[in-house]
């Protein structure tokens, strides 16, 4: 009897420590409030099942940057193996001593002690969140008391899926910026219904779904199928992984950096991850897949590989550019490649028409800003022209498409160089040396060199530590994720002292690898842990069409931001300017608009965060040497302290675009002077009287009829029926009708007759 309650005891006691252990797994799951990880203590956060594990990790070429992620955890994935699902603002990374943290208010902060500031936060201080816990398929979420959801990272996703894990209308999954291009690849849910890769965000390579349903999602299932769902779970669209059904413990859907979409499983027995499915099967169909490194092919083994057939010389194995056609004295011709497809990337729109082979060719050689031709006839005889010197594309002799890239004809057989004089002409009588004047001119040559050399090196002695520092940020920049921060001095020293001003507190300045950028003097009132945080965002951001933010100086009172440098200068003063105006075509105008829409498109929907301009106009587009827009000083509203709804702020960008485009239209600065002008001329039937009559008869009717409604709609007193920037570039592009638009000003007028009746009336 004693030996039986001796083991019901022992019993209960080791009932009681597998209880007490499991509970504890349980705890450490829940995060509770104030709990944080640092990048010194390696520590971590651990779902209860030890699968996932949230931390600080960076890579190996990058040793001083850290990022914290999601990533997987268990025993058997080797840490070498275990992939990150998941990235806390995205593409943010801090320095050493830095730290992330579930404050006491209920947000998640990212905090970068080499800045000082908070570079990122999940935003939720208001929300009563009472805990965080990281749960077993990989979902960070916040909870109030009752345990409801307040906030998850499913919602917020970086590159990949997990399965679970919806991509619903307008999210979008965005390829690691290993580099300038990837970053440009993204996955998206449009509000159709389809499932799109695309790059930056005109062009589509591949699509799901048909576009007839709305509000679905792409969710990946357990047993290895991609599906779009509906929020009833009926099912659309599915497509099935080559394990599809088999017992895989792991898998996750990514969107690598090559720009394709993949489905991965782990295998237990080759401890590796597989790549069991993947959207474009011919990775040469990936849009700009080699980008500026030639065009795509298929090497012996089966593996892509990037050639460049345009050289004809020895050149930079860095770019492969089509020839300049500038100074090409001698003449063109047109070299022909088979079996080859080629398109334009910097811009990404190519002319298409329908025409024969001859004809194509004939085309672009007699157009002097053509650079390369497509012809294709795989159904229609089409004609693909482009205009840059940025051409991709992609070779296979099963290609039904024939490509003629411009180049100069031959210098020597065009313009010979012959010899000035003959051998005996050359011939000179000798001449006598006088010694003395050697002797004199020797020494006096020595003593200048001399002084030369030590005023160079006092000089130099004086700005090394300068010139070393500048010099190794310019080594660093490329590839680089993060912004370069400079001093006061250090920002003379770009600008030689300010000497040369470009604009309104305005520096044109260049980093020491001779790259010009642009430096603009902000106020020095602005609180310095508000300006880091703003420009820590906008730094993030990369588009075609934004102008690029370099670096920043907040030191003392001074303020200061470094952006890319545009040769051709604010787009503002070619509306002022008669001669300039010259140069603003009407086909140059229509593309500037189309590009700053999308460019503010891109701000509303596809950065991470939403992120308004709140002061765009012509003083802040600005065009390259190639005349492409860019817009500048985006976001700069957070400095100051503007805080709106992000419907506001996005309805005010939409109003102020609808004044640049009719000012690009009439060429007038003040849109407010000529609105109701512009809106009769257009209603009785005279859209042509306001066009710019420094514009020749080249203006597209078409295009007029379709720049002055979207402009008109734009202008919209009533912010109800204004459009979003997805529609205006829509409407640009001509995929999107627009019906004829009421007077922009009606609900003013109204507005002003209300307050002329209340006050007769209170006069009576």
């Amino acid at each position: 009897m004693l030996e039986q309650d001796r083991f019901l005891h022992g019993f209960a006691l080791l009932l009681c420590i597998c209880l007490g252990s499991l509970l504890s797994g349980i705890a450490v799951s829940e995060i509770p409030l104030g709990s944080k990880l640092s990048v010194g203590e390696s520590n971590s956060w651990v779902s209860s099942n030890g699968d996932f594990a949230i931390g600080f990790y960076n890579f190996p070429d990058q040793p001083k940057q850290f990022s914290v992620g999601i990533r997987f955890n268990s025993k058997s994935v080797p840490v070498d193996k275990q992939t990150v699902v998941w990235v806390a603002g995205g593409d943010v990374t801090v320095g050493n001593n830095s730290y992330f943290q579930l404050q006491e208010n209920g947000e998640l902060v990212l905090f970068d002690a080499l800045q000082g500031e908070e570079v990122w936060t999940s935003k939720t201080s208001q929300l009563s969140v009472a805990l965080a816990v990281l749960r077993d398929d990989g979902n960070l979420v916040l909870l109030n008391e009752n345990r409801d959801v307040i906030w998850q990272s499913f919602d917020s996703p970086t590159d990949t899926l997990l399965p679970g894990q919806r991509l619903s209308t307008f999210r979008t999954l965005r390829a690691a910026s290993q580099n300038y291009v990837s970053s440009l690849y993204s996955l998206y849910m449009n509000v159709s219904g389809q499932l799109q890769l695309r790059w930056e965000s005109s062009i589509i390579y591949w699509s799901a779904g048909r576009p007839s349903h709305s509000n679905l999602s792409a969710v990946l299932s357990s047993d290895g199928s991609l599906q779009l769902v509906a929020l009833n779970l009926e099912r659309f669209w599915s497509v099935f992984g080559e394990d599809h059904n088999d017992t895989v413990r792991f898998r996750f859907l990514r969107l690598d950096v090559d720009g394709n979409l993949r489905l991965y499983s782990w295998m237990e027995v080759s401890q590796t991850w597989r790549s069991v499915w993947q959207a474009v099967e011919n990775q040469c169909n990936v849009f700009a897949t080699c980008d500026q490194q030639g065009i795509c092919a298929f090497n012996a083994s089966g593996s892509h590989v990037c050639t460049c057939p345009f050289h004809h010389a020895v050149q930079s194995n860095s770019k492969c550019l089509v020839s300049s056609q500038h100074d090409c004295k001698p003449g063109s011709i047109m070299v022909e490649h088979a079996n080859m497809f080629l398109y334009g990337i910097y811009p990404v729109h190519d002319f298409i028409s329908l025409t024969s082979l001859d004809k194509c060719k004939s085309m672009c050689l007699s157009d002097p800003s053509c650079t390369a031709v497509t012809f294709t006839n795989d159904g229609s005889a089409k004609c693909r022209m482009m205009k840059t010197q940025y051409v991709s594309g992609y070779s296979d002799p099963s290609l039904s498409a024939t490509s003629f890239v411009k180049r100069c004809s031959d210098p020597l057989a065009a313009d010979p160089i012959f010899p000035l004089k003959s051998p005996l002409q050359a011939y000179k009588e000798p001449y006598n040396i006088c010694i003395p004047c050697l002797v004199g001119a020797a020494s006096g040559t020595i003593f200048v060199f001399i002084v030369i050399q030590l005023g160079m090196g006092f000089y130099l002695y004086k700005r090394k530590n300068i010139y070393r520092r500048l010099a190794s940020l310019a080594h660093s920049r490329p590839g680089s994720k993060c912004l370069i921060i400079l001093s006061f001095t250090e920002i003379k020293e770009l600008t030689g002292n300010f000497s040369d001003q470009i604009g309104p507190k305005m520096f044109k300045g260049a980093l020491p690898d001779k790259q010009p950028v642009a430096v603009k003097e902000l106020e020095g009132t602005i609180e310095a842990r508000k300006f880091r945080a703003a420009v820590s965002k906008v730094g993030s951001i990369y588009h075609k069409g934004l102008a690029k933010l370099e670096g920043y100086c907040c030191e003392f009172d001074h303020r200061y931001l470094v952006y890319e440098y545009a040769e051709n200068g604010s787009l503002d003063k070619y509306i002022e300017n008669p001669t300039l105006a010259e140069r603003l075509t009407w086909r140059k105008r229509m593309d500037i608009s189309l590009s700053v829409g999308r460019a503010i498109f891109y701000l509303h929907t596809e950065c991470r965060e939403f992120l308004c301009h709140g002061n765009l106009k012509c003083e802040n587009v600005v065009l390259d040497e190639n005349f492409e827009a860019k817009v500048k000083e985006f976001g700069l509203g957070m400095l100051y302290g503007e805080a709106s709804s992000r419907r506001a702020s996005a309805q005010k960008d939409v109003e102020d675009f609808g004044k640049m485009v009719l000012t690009l239209v009439s060429g007038f600065k003040e849109v407010k002077d000529v609105l109701d002008w512009a809106y009769k001329e257009w209603m009785e039937g005279n859209p042509e009287n306001v066009v710019d009559k420094r514009l020749k008869n080249e203006v597209d009717a078409e295009e007029l009829e379709c720049a002055l409604r979207i402009a008109f709609w734009c202008l919209q007193a009533d912010e109800r029926v204004k459009p979003s920037m997805g529609e205006v570039v829509k409407v640009l592009e001509g995929t999107l009708p627009a019906d004829p638009p009421p007077p922009p000003f009606s609900c003013l007028i109204s507005a002003r007759e209300v307050e002329d009746t209340s006050e007769s009336g209170s006069e009576v």
